[in-house]
């Protein structure tokens, strides 16, 4: 392929990337949003919990828009801007396991709270008979942690050397107005694999040290490799310089969560970092740990989970036949 068409090929590229923004743009500008939340239906607002992946469609005149909750139960619908406040939407809610919900209105800018009821939510009878009773319900998780330990020190001088009181003459290194002749010196350390230095310090100890500066700094924010440039424009001088020398060492930490109960549901959220997280529980008086692996099997609940943008995990439970919480 020669230059040329390299060149065109690029060229055509970066069009079509503009057209498609500026088209993006525009619609935006001819368009409106309908927008809102989708929860679960609940006399308590406490277990009004929000429902993802609900179909919603909206016929708008002869448009027709679709879309889909996320984890937080938020949808969002854009309508050409030439039918908002001029036509009726017919919405439709779909969800495996909920009643569909239809709202036929006319377009206004409003916040859409929609609550879909369980198929199976209407007169369910509470459990009767033997129950084991469930308490003292906790999560417990790991995440991966470092802890630094301290392995030692340093102390190291080092010479910036040079002869005062002799003019620049354009030379190479001069002082910083330009008068007198200067030279450059420093030092560079290097910690080691899986060292770092930290509260690194460094002081002239020695010379006429009034007339020295540090002109590159790359050692006060610490680090494996630590680097010091000096300008000196006097006679030698000596610089010291200290540092702790810190070992990062990786470990798991064990962490505990505690779910919130409301009738016979309990919900809890996990970190991104969480591992192998477990349920531990007082079953009629018996302390005993539930693993709750990725397809989020408990004897004595039925789990789901949900995962937001920021990739923290929501995790509701709701009790079995047999079982409840005290």
């Amino acid at each position: 392929m020669s230059k040329k068409a390299v060149i065109w090929g690029a060229a055509a590229l970066v069009l079509v990337v503009v057209l498609v923004t500026l088209i993006g743009s525009r619609a935006q500008k001819n368009s409106a949003l309908i927008e809102g939340a989708i929860l679960m239906q609940d006399a308590d607002p406490r277990r009004q919990l929000p429902l993802s992946g609900v179909e919603v469609r909206a016929a708008v005149g002869q448009a027709i828009v679709q879309s889909r909750s996320d984890a937080s139960g938020f949808f969002r619908l854009r309508v050409p801007l030439s039918l908002w406040r001029s036509e009726t939407a017919d919405l439709d809610f779909r969800h495996p396991g909920y009643q569909s919900v239809h709202i036929t209105q006319r377009l206004a800018d409003q916040i859409y709270v929609i609550r879909m009821a369980a198929v199976a939510s209407e007169s369910v009878p509470e459990p009767t008979g033997t129950q084991s009773t469930l308490k003292d319900v906790r999560v417990r998780y790991a995440t991966k942690t470092t802890t630094p330990i301290d392995v030692g020190s340093i102390a190291k001088t080092f010479e910036v050397a040079n002869v005062g009181d002799l003019p620049c003459n354009h030379a190479p290194v001069c002082s910083p107005n330009g008068k007198w002749k200067a030279s450059l010196g420093g030092l560079t350390l290097d910690a080691g694999e899986g060292n770092e230095y930290r509260n690194v310090r460094m002081s002239c100890i020695a010379g006429p040290c009034p007339f020295a500066r540090i002109d590159s700094d790359q050692f006060s924010g610490g680090g494996r490799v630590i680097k010091v440039l000096v300008r000196n424009w006097s006679d030698t001088v000596t610089f010291l310089v200290e540092a702790e020398v810190m070992q990062t060492i990786p470990s798991d930490s064990i962490r505990n969560a505690y779910p919130i109960i409301f009738g016979r549901e309990m919900s809890f959220t996990l970190p991104p970092a969480a591992q192998g997280p477990s349920v531990e529980t007082d079953i009629n008086g018996d302390e005993i740990v539930f693993p709750l692996g990725p397809a989020l099997t408990l004897p004595w609940a039925v789990c789901s989970v949900q995962v937001g943008t920021d990739r923290t995990k929501l995790y509701r439970c709701e009790l079995k036949t047999g079982y409840r919480f005290q």
